[in-house]
Parts: C-alpha cells; sequence; structure tokens
C-alpha cells in the first residue's frame, strides 16, 4: 500500500503556483488507479491555511504544514527541514512534488536524509498492473523513457503542463502544523529584495497562452535589399505586450551576436528555443522567418497548437512540422496583427 504525499510551497501571496496545482491533479488521480493508496498534503510557506482551503476537495485524508517567517523564501536549509518533517510524518512512499526552482534546489538533498531516490522532469505517470510508473525526456527532449523503482520513498518532481490545474472545491481544512525549529545558524542567508525587469521589458513569461518565436529571417534582407532589424524588433516587442506572449528565438537568432551581426536587442540566450535551449510548454505557439530545422522542431515538443509564418512554402514547417503554416510576409502578418490587437 502506498501512501502518496503532496507536497508543495506558497507564493508570497500565500497561494499555491499554478505547477503545483497540475502536480496535485496527478497525485488525486494517482491515488485513485493505485489501489489501497491514501493521500496526504504537505505544505510550507509563512501561512498555509488559505492554500490547505483552496484545496480542501482534493480528497487528501491529513493536511499537514509547516510555516511561520522563516519558511517564507527560499532556503535551503528551512526547506529540506520542512519537507523532511513533512515526509517523516506523513509515512510517505511516494512523493509528488512541483518542479519549482526552491524544490528543484532543495528535495534531492532530502531524498538523501530519507534514504530515497529522486526523479526530476517527470512529464507524466500511469499505473500498470499495480505498479507505478513515470515518463521523462533525455538527450534534449529526443527520447523518451519509462521507468520504475522499487526503493521507497520515491520523490518526483514534475515539470509544468504534464497535467491540467486542480480545479475542485475549496472549503475549510483542517491542517496540523508540524513544529519545526531552524537553529540561527541555519538562517545565514537572508532574502534582501527581488529586482525584476519593468512588466514591458519582460519577454520570457513561462503561463503565457501563447509562445512567440523569430528566426534569423527576421535580420536579413527584406523585399527591397535591405535589413530592418529596428522595425523588426518593434514589431515583435509590440506583439509580445500587446498578447502578453512568451518571446522565443531559433538558435541561428541568437548566435548571430557572436558571429558580429546586428540583431534584436532583446534576444538573449535565455530565449532561445530547442538544442541547447529550452523546451517549453504553451497552449499555442507561433514561429516566423524560422528554418524548421529538427532541434528547433524538439524545442516546440510540449506546444500543443502549433503554426508558423514564412515565405518559403518548402521550409522546414511545411514537412509536416506545424498544424498550420502561413506562406505569407512576416513583417506583414505581425504589423497586422498589431492592429487588431490594438483595437
Amino acid at each position: 500500500m502506498e501512501k502518496i504525499l503532496f507536497l508543495a510551497h506558497t507564493q508570497t501571496d500565500g497561494a499555491l503556483p499554478r505547477i503545483a496545482l497540475e502536480t496535485l491533479t496527478a497525485a488525486a488521480e494517482l491515488s485513485q488507479n493505485l489501489d489501497g493508496s491514501t493521500l496526504a498534503v504537505g505544505l510550507i510557506g509563512e501561512k498555509v491555511q488559505a492554500a490547505a482551503d483552496s484545496i480542501a476537495g482534493c480528497g487528501a485524508s491529513d493536511f499537514m504544514g509547516v510555516e511561520g517567517k522563516e519558511f517564507s523564501a527560499s532556503r535551503y536549509a528551512s526547506d529540506a527541514a520542512a519537507a523532511e518533517a513533512l515526509a517523516r510524518e506523513a509515512g510517505a512512499t511516494l512523493i509528488l512534488a512541483p518542479g519549482t526552482p526552491r524544490f528543484s534546489r532543495t528535495l534531492p538533498g532530502v531524498t538523501v536524509r530519507l534514504q530515497g531516490r529522486v526523479d526530476t522532469h517527470v512529464s507524466g505517470l500511469s499505473v500498470s498492473e499495480g505498479e507505478l510508473q513515470i515518463q521523462r525526456w533525455y538527450y534534449r527532449q529526443r527520447m523518451v523513457a519509462t521507468l520504475t523503482r522499487q526503493q521507497r520513498p520515491w520523490l518526483l518532481l514534475f515539470d509544468t503542463s504534464v497535467s491540467r490545474p486542480w480545479e475542485g472545491e475549496s472549503g475549510s481544512a483542517s491542517i496540523r502544523i508540524l513544529p519545526v525549529e531552524i537553529a540561527q545558524n541555519l538562517q545565514r542567508t537572508q532574502v534582501a529584495g527581488i529586482k525584476a525587469p519593468p512588466a514591458e521589458a519582460q519577454t520570457i513569461r513561462p503561463d503565457a497562452e501563447v509562445l512567440f518565436v523569430a528566426g534569423a529571417g527576421w535580420t536579413k534582407k527584406q523585399a527591397d535589399g535591405q535589413a530592418h532589424i529596428k522595425e523588426a524588433e518593434k514589431l515583435i516587442l509590440d506583439f509580445i505586450n500587446l498578447k502578453q506572449a512568451s518571446l522565443g528565438s531559433s538558435k541561428s537568432l541568437v548566435d548571430q551576436a557572436t558571429e558580429g551581426q546586428e540583431v534584436l536587442s532583446c534576444m538573449s540566450r535565455l530565449n532561445q528555443v530547442g538544442q541547447t535551449g529550452s523546451t517549453p510548454r504553451h497552449p499555442k505557439g507561433l514561429a516566423t522567418c524560422c528554418h524548421g530545422e529538427e532541434p528547433h522542431v524538439v524545442g516546440w515538443r510540449f506546444v500543443n497548437e502549433r503554426r508558423a509564418v514564412n515565405l518559403d512554402p518548402n521550409c522546414g514547417w511545411a514537412q509536416g512540422k506545424t498544424d498550420v503554416l502561413y506562406v505569407a510576409d512576416a513583417f506583414e502578418v505581425i504589423s497586422k496583427l498589431n492592429e487588431l490587437l490594438s483595437k
């Protein structure tokens, strides 16, 4: 019989992040599919009652929490102590947690304390003949593996968009607060403040509905024989801000900076999608002036609805790698989109 623990931390507003609600859906479904299993909830934060109330209808038989000022911000020592206390109190054999930066730094170390095993970047799970199986990708998202383990406890850190966010009823959860004392010498790391770019300068939005990817074609000579890089940058940023989309880049575009070519100032390696870049997960994606090469397409593997704009009807996107290909000038298409969005 498996004892499942859903482990999460609150945000600064006291609520659970979206990825935590997605993980909760996976944990609740797993508890239903594994015969004889039980589900418990463990929360970490400055105050956890509101978060517990918001998921009171998830079907958990036990709600536990570790709260206090020292648990409000991410810090390895305090987070590890809290997670370990919750896992031991629950007697958990399976621990499901969102793969946030906070937990990705902490839970592998907690696994060592619990003498268990951990798998990160989990992208799916299923139950076959009463046995839990998970999926994760390897080799830059080109190969998928199905894994199972006999070692317990088994900690699983989930990627975003693996499951739909939990949308059950809220209520009044009866939560047990565990006393976890953090010595002063373990509180040396302090959060002095948060520095963030202005909202209009923020181009990477993991929870955005649309991912807009720009390719090197934006910086090439256009029909008049001239490059229009400043115009391209304005069109792209206007679309990003009007649609509140997330901005991505092909590798060939960001590579131009190392080749001495003029590039889009809003682009950096952080925006790169595919190859050594990220593999984002968005409901929709729009690629513009991209070649559609295989590494870039691999980066789009988890985008649900993929569309592309390219003047070349024989570009890589036309070879079954996108749902819809618009054979058109990206400058004209995005300009018209911005006009419509601004209304």
